[in-house]
């Protein structure tokens, strides 16, 4: 697929670039917010460092489910591919929406019922392989840092709005903005924590909507589109629009859209920063509770983002220029469109401040949570559990806080000159999560005969499998293999047309479970106490908060022994 892949300029056009007083003032004054409770939240153990002492409620939990969830791939990036896009956007929303579905249903209060500190702690112990452990923390780390590379460029052309060029020798004003704002967030999450970063997210989720939602109903109501519901009455503007808004498949195939979708539910599934929300938590009813709040809180957004998109899309079209053909919109303007439509209505600048600093919070938000999960599995899963069993709580903490600050530096370089807009960027994550950690966790939690074999065969299987659509597509547009690719920047047109990087886990998550299944059925059963541990999963007795699984199976006889 070569649409959401195309990359013209990394400066939005349209948007006016300088430092503005009032809303530097603002953010400068949220950052320094998030910085305090940070601190005020700080860690020095590993309950704290990690799962924030199991002691966060279900609203809580939900308002930073949604915080950690709405990215800047949401709060920016699914308006932009709905601007870029049209119908194909609305596979976002489908996808990320229908993800959370799957979680409530046959995920959440099972997950919480183990009772893990992180992701690869699940892995490991559920099939008995430090192999699978430390597979699952490579994946984990990867995973933190390809969805972070998307915060990181919306963050940069969100500041540029507002500090315009700060002047780092060497870099253009999008990569200081870039290394400013990363260096930021690294600060604030190297002291705090998951603990600090769960206070944090409510504080930031509360940010992000109120401004999302405010500039909504502002650009609707000053420019006569709408007046009390534009989710709905946006629907009178459709019309007026483009063929390539508003028809089904003029932008990209019935096929590529279907494997978006696909490939984003599954991901939502497999990603380690969110269903590390539901070892936060004291209890499976409140993992249950606190997932429903949180899909309350993220559809708020996402019924507001195609509305956001029409509006932006109108008016880009009246004040800028044409949105689609030669040469169009750019991705770097679709990526602030939510920004660029408050300007281009003409509404105060401080009030475009509030907005652009929504897509700020929800940025850093979300890195908070990929690089605590990232920082986690090397810390816990892999110095830990492989590499120093004995290592205290305080080196467990040291090492996790470098981890944090490696995973910042790799990140940043990448985002001084990323591969894609912000959605495609984040989507390769889900992909990635999909294609190998979704079916571990869904097999391990709800077939016991799962083993280890089989989990690492299936984790191997859909690591290849998602490595060749990101060499056929991505490698090259970085200057690797540049050379062999086509006009299109592809290495196989075909490849990318069956197997694209950014929905390869509608061919992955099936090949990963047929294999997972089958090397189960040809090899040895799991010891007799991994499936007592998967029963107590779907157990009805309560547990105690700080209990997990594998302490009550070995204390006692759980239902269904033989």
């Amino acid at each position: 697929m070569s649409g959401p892949l195309l990359q013209s300029g990394l400066l939005p056009e349209g948007l006016e670039i300088s430092f503005k007083l009032i809303p530097g003032i603002m953010v400068t004054a949220m950052l320094l917010l998030f910085l305090a409770v940070g601190y005020v939240f700080k860690v020095a153990d590993t309950e704290g460092m990690w799962v924030a002492g199991r002691s966060i409620g279900n609203v809580e939990n939900g308002m930073a489910i949604g915080a950690n969830w709405m990215s800047a791939a949401s709060y920016l990036g699914m308006a932009a591919t709905i601007a870029l896009f049209g119908f194909y956007g609305l596979a976002f929303v489908v996808g990320w929406s229908t993800g959370y579905f799957i979680l409530l249903i046959f995920m959440a209060a099972q997950m919480r019922r183990f009772g893990k500190y992180t992701a690869p702690d699940f892995v490991g112990d559920r099939f008995n392989s430090d192999g699978a452990r430390a597979m699952a923390a490579v994946t984990t780390f990867l995973i933190g840092f390809v969805y972070a590379i998307g915060q990181a460029r919306g963050m940069g052309l969100v500041g540029l709005y507002i500090f315009g060029d700060i002047g780092i020798p060497g870099l253009s004003g999008y990569q200081s903005m870039v290394v400013l704002m990363m260096a930021i967030t690294v600060g604030y999450l190297t002291l705090s924590g998951m603990l600090g970063a769960t206070k944090n997210m409510t504080v930031q989720f509360v940010i992000l909507i109120v401004a999302f939602l405010a500039g909504l109903y502002a650009v609707g109501y000053t420019q006569g589109y709408s007046t009390v519901l534009p989710q709905l009455e946006y629907g009178r503007l459709i019309g007026a629009l483009s063929a390539e808004f508003s028809e089904p498949f003029t932008t990209e195939s019935y096929y590529t859209w279907i494997a978006t979708a696909f490939t984003l539910v599954v991901g939502t599934c497999g990603l380690p920063h969110v269903l590390v929300r539901f070892y936060t938590v004291e209890s499976e009813r409140t993992a249950r509770w606190s997932t429903v709040w949180g899909l309350f809180f993220i559809c708020l957004l996402y019924l507001s983002a195609p509305a956001f998109a029409a509006f932006g899309t109108d008016l880009y079209a009246k004040e800028i220029g044409a949105v689609y053909g030669d040469p169009g919109m750019s991705s770097a303007a679709g990526d602030v469109i939510v920004v660029l439509a408050t300007q281009l209505a003409g509404l105060p600048e401080w009030f475009v401040g509030l907005v652009a600093s929504g897509g700020i919070a929800a940025a850093i938000a979300t890195t908070a949570g990929l690089f605590i999960a990232g920082s986690s599995a090397i810390s816990h899963d892999i110095y830990k559990g492989l590499i120093n069993p004995d290592a205290t709580q305080r080196q467990q903490v040291l090492v996790g806080r470098l981890s944090i600050v490696a995973l910042g530096v790799i990140t940043t370089l990448a985002a001084l000159d990323p591969a894609a807009p912000i959605a495609a960027l984040v989507t390769y994550a889900f992909s990635l999560a999909g294609s190998v950690l979704f079916p571990m966790f869904f097999l391990g939690l709800w077939w016991e005969n799962t083993n280890r074999q089989g989990a690492l065969a299936g984790m191997s299987t859909g690591l290849v499998i998602w490595l060749v659509p990101m060499i056929n597509e991505v490698v090259p547009s970085y200057g690797i293999l540049a050379g062999a690719a086509g006009s299109d920047g592809v290495l196989s047109a075909a490849l990318a047309q069956w197997l694209p990087a950014i929905g390869s886990a509608l061919v992955a998550a099936p090949v990963v479970f047929v294999v997972t299944i089958a090397v189960s059925l040809v090899t040895d059963e799991p010891p007799l106490e991994t499936k007592r541990m998967v029963r107590q999963c779907h157990s009805p007795e309560p547990m105690g908060q700080q209990q997990t699984a594998e302490e009550v199976v070995s204390g006692a006889e759980t239902p269904g022994d033989d």
